[in-house]
């Protein structure tokens, strides 16, 4: 599975700009799988968010956060779904980083 051609067919009725956000920090992070890519950008996408906490520009990046991680759960779930449970408590345990 091609990651931009997933994430073109399960952000089609997005907003542009947020389909574009998503995009970038998709394309940005590395893992081992669609869905890690997807969490690690999605963790990405939250680092920024947490580094300018009172900054209103940071909006998109706390939807494209949201997003990436609902979508990292939709992966995981459509490629090996027994591991759904265990790979949701790994994304909530991740450590998270400050700015």
């Amino acid at each position: 599975m091609v990651l931009a051609d997933w994430l073109d067919q399960h952000t089609s009725q997005a907003p542009p700009a947020l389909r574009a956000r998503v995009r970038d920090y998709a394309l940005q992070a590395s893992g081992a799988s669609v869905p890690r890519v997807l969490a690690c950008a999605g963790q990405a996408a939250l680092d920024q968010v947490l580094s300018h906490p009172s900054d209103r520009s940071a909006a998109l990046d706390l939807l494209a956060a949201d997003a990436l991680i609902t979508l990292a759960l939709l992966a995981q779930a459509e490629t090996n779904p027994d591991r759904l449970d265990e790979f949701a408590t790994l994304v909530l345990q991740a450590p998270r980083t400050r700015s």
